[in-house]
């Protein structure tokens, strides 16, 4: 490339900082190798041939894709950019992760937000997600590489109009005649956790109510048409106004932990780096 972009051998030489005559040797091993002439050589100048424009313009266009890539990894790269596809439990990523990744958004506009929703179980991978995040034990991350964002306490509540009709329950087995909201899986009532002799173990309540969507139990809730169990940060606002009420909380579990998931690749993209880190950052 130096040499190519200099006027005589001499020249190429003393930018590169070694002799005229290891310059000479190098390009006439290349050409050797090349089966080409890439110079026209004489006493005071050197110039590309037309085979040496074209493989000179050839080892440009590959030096200027690597160079750029290095730009992407390095410090000039930690900006994100491009598409991002972000999977979230409903609730979790409509009133606290969907808004956090708007701020992030709004601070780098070549960003690109595809965000879904979804409370199962989804393969990254199959799906074309970028990142998850996710609540709980992750059973299987053999292709998986994980990242814990936070821990979020998780509280049983109901609407003061449900606690006016029910009455407000003291300890656990006062459950069995309280209607409760929970969600399912596979057509399976979810049990809750609770904490009981020390230890967060599961618990099974009245199914009162089986919902298939976190937003919609939090609605339920607010309703006033029975009792859940949910994150706390979910819940902040409408404890803060009053239309929800929190209860037995001598039986408040263990937080659990809430993980940006991605595929493990051997290069992580900047926007993924990047975004899981501000989310880090935010959560601190």
């Amino acid at each position: 490339m130096v040499t190519a972009q200099a006027h005589s051998f001499t020249d190429a030489a003393e930018r590169l900082g070694i002799s005229k005559s290891a310059v000479g040797k190098s390009i006439a091993r290349l050409e050797e190798r090349l089966g080409t002439q890439l110079f026209y050589r004489s006493s005071r100048r050197i110039s590309l041939t037309a085979d040496g424009e074209a493989y000179f313009a050839s080892c440009s266009a590959g030096l200027e894709q690597i160079s750029a890539a290095e730009r992407r990894l390095g410090p000039e790269g930690r900006e994100p950019t491009g598409r991002l596809r972000v999977d979230m439990p409903v609730a979790f990523g409509r009133r606290v992760g969907a808004p956090l990744l708007f701020e992030i958004a709004r601070k780098y506009p070549t960003l690109q937000l595809n965000i879904t929703f979804s409370d199962h179980l989804v393969d990254p991978i199959e799906e074309g997600v970028d990142l998850l995040v996710r609540f709980g034990e992750l059973k299987d991350t053999s292709e998986l590489v994980a990242r814990r964002l936070t821990r979020q306490r998780w509280v049983i509540c109901a609407a003061p109009r449900y606690l006016d009709w029910a009455g407000e329950p003291q300890k656990l087995s006062d459950l069995t005649s309280h209607h409760c909201i929970v969600g399912h899986r596979r057509g399976q009532p979810l049990s809750w956790r609770v904490k009981m002799e020390g230890k967060t173990v599961r618990y099974s309540p009245p199914s009162t109510h089986q919902i298939g969507d976190g937003e919609t139990m939090i609605t339920g809730a607010v309703a006033g048409i029975g009792l859940c169990q949910m994150p706390r940060d979910l819940l902040k606002g409408d404890i803060d106004t009053g239309r929800l009420i929190e209860v037995l909380q001598e039986f408040e579990p263990e937080p659990i932990d809430v993980h940006a998931v991605w595929p493990g690749v051997p290069h992580l993209r900047p926007k993924v780096r990047y975004v899981v880190d501000e989310l880090v950052n935010i959560f601190k």
